[in-house]
């Protein structure tokens, strides 16, 4: 779970099977969580295991997943990462029909119809794709239903999902990364659509006939994974340096130095560097100990962080033309420290430049993007920006280049957040390929 701290820092937990499901969950980073004595005293031959960045619901003790429940059929356990988009839809529904609801994540929305058509049906491979046709969303999804284990992805494969070996047999994760640490074999991605059980001996997998083309986040090569990872059939590195590479061509400066935002900056810095010629440094020192800023819950929380998370070598900064490089802007107000930061460093000047597009839209798949007025692009050009930024330019990456260099075309990404066209009807908001403005949900 440790190897994939970067993709949520605010609960963790496990669920095993042995004779019933039982689970151990706790606040803060996984190590905090999930105390060893604990852990030594949790046994069972399957399980699964889930960090949470919240994007639907509190940051709270009742909201840590894995959610677990029983029913006249057996113990389900389920760990979901994304965000139902008709969540709060279903769950008026329901509560009308009597149910009653103990958290505030769609998490739960989801386990608990799972957990009423299992009852009914007895056959947990039936009732995911009963449920799934109800689900409006992103989904990356391991369940356990007694001691069977499945994986699942949502219809457009959104958020990712993977499979492969370990030693004690095969597991499904976010991110292939988790394969490389155990010392397994990273196999494949999971389809959109795609459900499969992991068995001692086989991976058994049912395609659920929902699969409606691909829209994979953008976001996730940019910012969100791992850079060892392999996503979707792209190494994260790769796609990052090209888009540097990209950037520097789309646009260029005229600068000393080089210096990546760490650490998710570094790869596109790399790439920007052999692009243009200019030499790159590490200008700015990490805090290991300091976690992800932009997925902390509070903004009062990202913006102490960075402070403690960054400190400038001036030697390599002082009288020089720098180039700050990072992956993306949403809020600005972190941008604006860092730039400031090397400012005070005695930088001469400070160009930044961002191997994202400009982000004017909400995200609602699953990253805590939620309302226009946060973002630092909304109403403002790229020089409005970079006043704001108080630095000397700002150059965002094209569209169409970030395509290029995630290696997928344009109509097998959610590009939302950039466009404003999504991939699944948003109440208010416009659906890609739809060409009637009334057809709009």
């Amino acid at each position: 779970m440790r190897v994939l701290q970067h993709r949520g820092q605010e609960s963790a937990g496990i669920a095993v099977y042995n004779n019933g499901i039982k689970a151990l969950k706790g606040m803060g980073l996984a190590h905090q969580a999930l105390r060893a004595d604990d852990l030594h005293n949790l046994k069972g031959e399957t399980g699964i295991g889930h960090v949470r960045y919240s994007t639907v619901g509190s940051s709270s003790p009742e909201n840590a997943q894995p959610v677990v429940m029983s029913t006249n059929y057996g113990d389900i356990a389920l760990a979901h990462n994304g965000e139902i988009v008709n969540g709060d839809q279903l769950r008026d529904g329901l509560k009308k029909k009597g149910w009653a609801f103990a958290t505030t994540s769609d998490s739960e929305i989801i386990i608990r119809m799972l957990a009423n058509d299992i009852s009914n049906t007895g056959d947990p491979v039936r009732s995911v794709k009963n449920v799934m046709a109800s689900l409006i969303g992103s989904y990356s999804i391991t369940l356990m239903v007694d001691s069977r284990v499945f994986a699942l992805r949502d219809p457009l494969g959104i958020r990712p999902l993977c499979v492969g070996r370990t030693k004690g047999g095969y597991a499904a994760a976010s991110e292939s990364v988790v394969f490389d640490t155990l010392g397994g074999e990273f196999m494949r991605d999971v389809e959109p659509g795609e459900l499969v059980e992991l068995l001692p001996g086989e991976i058994r997998s049912t395609k659920t006939g929902l699969a409606r083309g691909k829209a994979h986040c953008m976001f996730e090569w940019v910012y969100i994974a791992r850079a060892d990872s392999c996503l979707d059939g792209h190494l994260v590195y790769d796609v990052r340096r090209r888009i540097g590479q990209c950037l520097a061509r789309e646009q260029p400066v005229d600068a000393d130095v080089i210096v990546p935002v760490p650490d998710s900056g570094r790869s596109h810095s790399m790439g920007y560097a052999e692009t243009s010629g200019i030499p790159y440094s590490e200008g700015l020192m990490k805090n290991r100990y300091v976690e992800r800023t932009f997925i902390m819950p509070e903004q009062n929380d990202r913006t102490t962080s960075v402070m403690l998370k960054l400190n400038p070598l001036k030697s390599v900064i002082k009288d020089k033309r720098i180039v700050l490089v990072d992956d993306s802007i949403v809020r600005g107000t972190t941008m604006r420290q860092i730039v400031q930061l090397v400012r005070n460093a005695g930088a001469k000047e400070v160009h930044v430049r961002i191997g994202s597009p400009p982000i004017r839209m909400p995200c609602y798949f699953g990253i805590d993007m939620k309302t226009r007025d946060q973002f630092a692009a909304t109403g403002r050009t790229v020089e409005d920006i970079a006043r704001m930024l108080t630095a000397d330019s700002l150059g965002y990456i094209s569209i169409d280049g970030l395509v290029d260099a995630i290696g997928h075309s344009a109509s097998d990404l959610c590009l939302g957040c950039l466009t404003g066209e999504y991939p699944l009807p948003v109440e208010g908001e416009k659906v890609r390929f739809q060409k009637k403005l009334d057809s709009f949900a």
